[in-house]
């Protein structure tokens, strides 16, 4: 059954945005189809949605956070987020799909998954991604949660190089301590991809690491929107004094 939870939006006036959570199945459904353009109208991926809505069994047990566009109305931004007691009620994390978690399950307790995020691309600017953040922040303070993970994709629209170019780059700074290391059931095959290309980080990830957030082992290869996912966790104690007077005031 859909999560129908009141709250209070935040809304900042000089750049008529504003974010609020999904009360009712109509504004799922916004998210749903601005999945839909930018996933697999823009990116190309195959979903399994139909109406021009990206649908999968987990929306129905997930919070979504939306960023909307006062002056029209419009859904610009989301986030999708999957707290611990929805996360048993649909047997796992989605990205365990994609990853053995084994090492992260005894943070579950306290561990959010956050996904389908995406930006209409009239709106990725930094005004939308920190009215995203703060939505997220605000989630995990009233909730009281300590540890917040999720897949960050990257393009493998030139055969998988710069996603390779771009693990090698974070992994020399940011990669997690052995217990909180997962696996890939499909890895990327970085040997193969090596190359000299200059990587190139796509800007969610390059702010996931701002925050203070560290990627958990090697790329995933998603082959439905053709990605290289890595899966990054971001403990709130970790969280970069700069962003938690920001987000957390």
């Amino acid at each position: 059954m859909l999560q129908q939870r009141a709250e209070t939006g935040f809304q900042v006036e000089s750049t008529r945005l504003m974010y609020s959570f999904a009360r009712s199945p109509s504004e799922v459904a916004e998210a749903q189809r601005l999945r839909y353009r930018v996933f697999a109208e823009e990116m190309g991926a195959r979903l399994s949605g139909h109406d021009g809505r990206d649908i999968d069994g987990f929306d129905a047990l997930c919070d979504h956070l939306l960023v909307r566009d006062i002056d029209s109305g419009e859904v610009v931004g989301t986030y999708r987020m999957l707290d611990p007691h929805m996360a048993f009620e649909a047997g796992g994390y989605y990205s365990a799909g994609e990853f053995d978690l084994t090492r992260l399950l005894h943070l579950a307790p306290s561990m959010v998954e956050v996904g389908r995020s995406c930006v209409d691309a009239r709106y990725r600017n930094g005004t939308t991604i920190s009215l995203l953040w703060a939505g997220l922040a605000k989630y995990m303070m009233t909730r009281g949660y300590e540890h917040l993970i999720g897949c960050a994709s990257i393009s493998m629209a030139d055969g998988g190089y710069n996603a390779a170019a771009v693990y090698q780059r974070l992994s020399e700074r940011y990669l997690s301590s052995n217990e909180y290391r997962v696996f890939p059931h499909t890895p990327l095959p970085l040997q193969a991809l090596n190359s000299e290309v200059e990587p190139m980080v796509p800007p969610l990830l390059k702010g996931y690491m701002r925050l203070g957030a560290f990627i958990c082992g090697e790329p995933a290869w998603d082959p439905d929107f053709n990605t290289a996912d890595v899966l990054v966790m971001l403990p709130i104690s970790r969280l970069s004094k700069r962003y938690a007077d920001h987000f957390m005031k």
